[in-house]
């Protein structure tokens, strides 16, 4: 087995600038707020006591939100929601601190000292983030990985492995076919071997797959299941205890509950709103003359999709391309000769999708949430990829989890592409919240400013 010896060394320098933060933002503000008790040596080892408290406050509370439990995969999106959601839980807990104890040092004008807060924490926490992403890009901080039985998931994971360097994954290739224990045991050894990736899908009988994962206890071999894409039983299900015995219940998801279906319908309405009182009221004129001045046609191009348990609807967007028979049949290709010049700088920069606003308006879609797709490519994958359906568990977006991470167009290979866009939906339809609806809005504004490469 791979020996660790640094993680958690890791973890407690990211804890200790953590508190350096936070311990010197509050002692800024104290001062600067208290010039008569700068030197008032009594007051300063009573907020000793304060600043203690506050560490405890901060660690207790990192044991619900998870934000030092960082796996690898770990997206910038996942992490600035659980690092978000311990921010507002933190002022919060700082504020009915300082109501009840009448204490100076928690009412030194809380709402800039949040502000700074909430900016040096994200700041300091972000630089961490991306540094460590670009040291393990660089070949440090690294996991021996290997994988065993070969399967559709299996080369997804290990496309995922080799495309994104920066999550430390060092893959050794088990090239026999026949599994023999001492062999097996002598390869972790040689490679120091950390995870082993094992398929569900494998063509070893039950008494070679109980050896494997013997062996790997004895090792020390940490297993992970790469569970089948086509198959159902992993997305279905939740795993819950009844005392010690454990059950498999169906699964519920966020939005099955009326709380948090009320929550986003009520954000999406007003979004909407905002959105095209103050900006399509302006740019829907201009954009319509460019499209009318330069080619033949509608302004605006209706197309059907699946929504919502996969009713059909007609989603709307700027005209992008010339008129054409192929429309609703043909995906966009690289340099497709049907787009225009306007609309290749509408689709770079997503503006043809404004008009899907109004689509929220009318209930058909949501802001954020897996995009539709045409009628055609929905109708030959759905077959062919198991759970592809459950992405119509939730009002599809104008923008979603699959675009901001990267995940749009059809470029490589199509199959695996499709079939990790399918996986990012399913996750969000699983793990949805209000905060990585804004995490996606905010990553969907940046990408548009900067203009999305991926775009055809």
């Amino acid at each position: 087995m791979q020996r660790i010896r640094y993680s958690r060394y890791l973890k407690s320098i990211i804890i200790l600038l953590d508190l350096m933060v936070i311990a010197s933002i509050f002692i800024f503000f104290f001062i600067s707020r208290n010039e008569s008790l700068k030197f008032h040596k009594e007051t300063w080892y009573q907020n000793v006591f304060s600043l203690i408290l506050l560490f405890l406050f901060w660690m207790l509370l990192s044991g619900r939100t998870k934000i030092y439990n960082i796996p690898r995969n770990l997206t910038y999106t996942l992490f600035l929601e659980r690092l978000l959601i311990h921010f507002l839980f933190f002022i919060l807990g700082v504020l009915l601190i300082g109501k009840v104890s009448k204490n100076v040092f928690f009412n030194s004008d809380i709402y800039w000292l949040s502000l700074y807060l909430l900016v040096f924490i994200f700041l300091a926490k972000s630089i961490i983030f991306f540094a460590i992403k670009y040291l393990r890009s660089l070949g440090a901080n690294y996991r021996n990985v290997m994988f065993l039985g070969d399967s559709g998931s299996t080369e997804i994971l290990k496309n995922i492995f080799e495309d994104r360097k920066d999550y430390g994954y060092r893959i050794f290739e088990y090239e026999k076919a026949e599994i023999k224990a001492y062999e097996l045991v002598e390869f972790w050894k040689k490679n120091g071997i950390h995870t082993l990736f094992l398929s569900t899908e494998n063509s070893f009988s039950e008494d070679t797959e109980a050896q494997i994962f013997k062996m790997a206890e004895e090792n020390k071999v940490h297993i992970s299941l790469i569970p089948s894409i086509t198959q159902s039983d992993f997305f279905l299900y939740d795993l819950g205890y009844i005392q010690t015995q454990p059950v498999l219940n169906q699964a519920r998801y966020p939005l099955d509950y009326y709380a948090n279906f009320l929550m986003k319908r009520a954000f999406d309405i007003i979004f909407s709103l905002v959105i095209l009182i103050f900006i399509c009221s302006w740019v829907f004129p201009i954009i319509a003359l460019l499209i009318k001045t330069t080619s033949k046609g509608p302004v605006f191009f209706l197309q059907k999709r699946y929504g919502f348990h996969e009713e059909v609807f007609n989603c709307i967007k700027f005209r992008t391309m010339v008129i054409n028979d192929e429309s609703t049949t043909k995906t966009t290709q690289v340099n497709d000769s049907r787009i225009t010049r306007v609309g290749k700088f509408l689709r770079k920069t997503s503006l043809d999708e404004l008009p899907q606003f109004i689509n929220v308006l009318k209930g058909e879609m949501s802001v954020v949430g897996p995009r539709p797709h045409m009628l055609a490519v929905d109708n030959y994958y759905k077959p062919k990829i198991g759970r592809y359906s459950l992405r119509s568990m939730v009002s599809p977006g104008i923008t979603g989890l699959s675009q901001v991470s990267g995940l749009r167009g059809d470029f490589g290979d199509i199959e695996v592409e499709m079939k990790k866009r399918i996986l990012a939906d399913a996750f969000y339809v699983r793990n949805w919240s209000f905060v990585l609806d804004l995490v996606i809005i905010l990553k969907t504004v940046l990408l548009v400013i900067g203009g999305d490469k991926n775009a055809k």
